[in-house]
């Protein structure tokens, strides 16, 4: 039902992962039992995630160790494994940088032009680590770059922004065909981000494997407050959800909806699948990890734009290795590490054998989950404090 937000307006309530929390149901299960597995077209994944594409969070190295732990990593093809050969110099300054003087020194890092050599060169680099390789490009320049990528090994193509739309209007350039292009290109291409079911359903039906939901939800990111656009992730999520149903009804094929942004613990990522994605995209939560590139630091791909940076840089600490904050173990109570052991007692304390079935998990609005009866731990800053 929508709320009148004044005369000539009213709107939908939206809710996020803090207000909602998913509901027990008659059964439990040995978590031994449940099945993380996630199938993405011919490929099969140990775990339902990708790491997200941001230079922070994603190096070819961070990648293969990812593929090996069972996920899929994204590389940025137009961020800094493509701009310079030894990056490393440059993530050292980024993480020196004091704050007030971070965005401005980060867009003159990234001026350095793309080097189209480099793109099949990060490519082969994770390939060869025996691993799945996926890498993404933005609209605008997938059809220049992709061939390079392609020629590299690459298996799965992601194409991302901000939002992204299947009927992006220009007068001054050719708007990439998404119809076309994801016909004619001969693997799993997913596409985003989207927010809302018409967004969702317009985007699965350009052809696209799987969706991208999140617009703005990410710890580093601020298009919320630049922009004023965003939909709070569960909401978001449930009606990606809504349209992939919609969308099977009319065409007899299924399309990944992956949850992009704003998940911080293992019961964040419970609630994503619980609302309706098949996997999560994770972004900061990978940056914290003893092999992320940018020493405990995060941002993400439109923080050093050059007219209009929705980004910050922001400090994460390091919690552990990577192997620990994906499927642990973990020796910290706070939900950080161990993200899909989490998921996986999720899924048994609340009887659900497999992702598929997770998702149709009762879900109740429940904005006192993270208050009722922790006042020693709020007071003590311990736990869920």
């Amino acid at each position: 039902m929508d709320i009148e937000i004044g005369m000539a307006k009213s709107g939908r309530r939206a809710w996020g992962f803090d207000d909602i929390a998913i509901v027990p149901s008659r059964r439990t299960r040995d978590p031994d039992d449940v099945d993380l597995t996630w199938e993405l077209d011919a490929f099969s994944f140990q775990i339902p995630m990708m790491g997200s594409a941001m230079d922070s969070a994603v190096s070819p190295a961070t990648a293969i160790e990812i593929g090996r732990i069972g996920g899929l990593a994204v590389l940025n093809l137009e961020g800094l494994w493509t701009r310079y050969d030894d990056p490393t110099p440059v993530y050292d300054e980024i993480s020196a940088l004091p704050p007030e003087k971070a965005t401005r020194r980060m867009q003159e890092l990234y001026l350095q032009p793309i080097n189209p050599d480099l793109i099949g060169q990060r490519v082969a680099e994770v390939k060869a680590g025996g691993i799945i390789a996926a890498a993404s490009l933005t609209p605008q320049n997938v059809e220049r770059y992709f061939p390079m990528a392609r020629d590299g090994g690459l298996d799965v193509l992601v194409i991302q922004g901000t939002v992204v739309s299947a009927e992006h209007v220009s007068t001054r350039v050719e708007p990439l065909d998404l119809n076309r292009f994801i016909a004619s290109v001969e693997m799993p291409v997913i596409v985003g981000g989207c927010a809302s079911y018409a967004g969702a359903l317009h985007l699965m039906r350009t052809g696209a494997m799987g969706i991208l939901v999140g617009v703005g939800p990410g710890a580093a990111c601020t298009s919320r407050g630049v922009l004023g656009i965003g939909v709070p992730q569960a909401t978001a999520i449930a009606d990606a959800a809504g349209a992939r149903i919609r969308y099977l009804e009319e065409t007899g094929r299924y399309v990944q909806v992956i949850a992009d942004g704003g998940m911080r613990t293992g019961g964040d990522i419970a609630k994503a699948i619980a609302c309706g994605a098949d996997a999560v995209m994770l972004g900061s939560p990978l940056t914290t990890a003893q092999e992320a590139p940018a020493s405990g630091h995060h941002w993400g791909m439109a923080t050093f734009h050059p007219t209009l940076p929705r980004g910050a840089r922001v400090k994460t600490e390091t919690l552990g290795s990577l192997e620990e904050i994906l499927v642990g173990p973990a020796h910290e109570n706070d939900g950080r590490r161990n993200l899909f052991g989490a998921l996986r007692v999720s899924m048994a304390t609340t009887g659900y054998a497999n992702v598929k079935e997770f998702q149709k998990a009762e879900v109740m609005v429940a904005p006192a989950l993270q208050t009722e009866g922790k006042t020693l731990q709020r007071a003590q800053h311990v736990g869920m404090g």
